[in-house]
C-alpha cells in the first residue's frame, strides 16, 4: 500500500467556534493518537485529506510542522451528514513493522448460479491484522455459480501474506439467498365468494 504524504499543523485553539473557522479555511481538524502519547490536536488541508480517505484504511505519512514525520491510518470520520463534507478525523498512530487491527472491504466476483438468487453481505467488511504499512485495499471472493444456502466462511477466503483474520474462522461473509417469489395479490376471487356467500 502506498503512503498519501499530508501537512498537518499542531492546533492550539479547541471548541465548536474554532473547529467552524478551520473548516471555513477548508481544512479539517484532528487527532493523533496511540503508543501510549499524549494525543495530538491537529489542523489537515481539506481536500488533500478527502482524497486520501478515497483508499480505505489509507497509510498517511504527516509532516507535522515541518518538524516531525509520523505514520497514521485513519481511526474515525466524521462526515456532514447532508453536505459529506469532512467534519473531524481522529488518527492512529503506528510504525512501521507494527501489526494494527482494520476492516477491510470484501468484494464478491463472478455470477451466481441461473435462478435469480441473491447475495448477502453478511460482513461488508473482514476485520483483519496486518502489518501497518502492509494493510489490504480489499478482499476478492469469488461467488462463480453458488445456489441458494450457499456461504462463505471467513477461513475461505484467501488473505495475503502476512495479513490474519481478526474474526472468528466461522463468521459468515457472504451468502446467497433464494430470491422470494411474489404472492399473488388478494384479488376478485376472494371478493366474489364473499358476494356468493351473502
Amino acid at each position: 500500500m502506498s503512503e498519501v504524504k499530508i501537512s498537518a499543523e499542531t492546533r492550539t485553539e479547541f471548541g465548536k467556534g474554532a473547529a467552524r473557522r478551520i473548516r471555513r479555511d477548508s481544512k479539517v481538524p484532528g487527532v493523533l493518537y496511540g503508543h501510549g502519547s499524549d494525543p495530538l490536536h491537529l489542523t489537515l488541508p481539506g481536500h488533500d485529506l478527502l482524497l486520501a480517505l478515497r483508499t480505505p484504511n489509507v497509510l498517511i505519512a504527516l509532516d507535522i510542522d515541518g518538524k516531525t514525520n509520523e505514520l497514521a491510518i485513519p481511526k474515525s470520520v466524521q462526515r456532514d451528514p447532508i453536505k459529506g463534507f469532512l467534519e473531524h478525523v481522529d488518527l492512529l498512530l503506528v510504525k512501521r513493522g507494527e501489526k494494527v487491527t482494520v476492516e477491510v472491504p470484501v468484494h464478491a466476483e463472478g455470477e451466481l448460479a441461473p435462478g435469480g438468487y441473491l447475495l448477502e453481505h453478511v460482513l461488508n467488511a473482514l476485520p483483519v491484522e496486518a502489518e501497518a504499512t502492509h494493510i489490504p485495499e480489499a478482499v476478492t471472493v469469488s461467488v462463480e455459480g453458488l445456489e441458494a444456502g450457499a456461504s462463505i466462511l471467513a477461513k475461505d477466503i484467501t488473505l495475503p501474506k502476512g495479513t490474519t483474520l481478526a474474526v472468528e474462522e466461522d463468521a459468515v461473509v457472504l451468502q446467497v439467498l433464494a430470491a422470494q417469489a411474489e404472492e399473488a395479490p388478494e384479488g376478485e376471487e376472494t371478493e366474489g365468494e364473499e358476494v356468493a356467500e351473502a
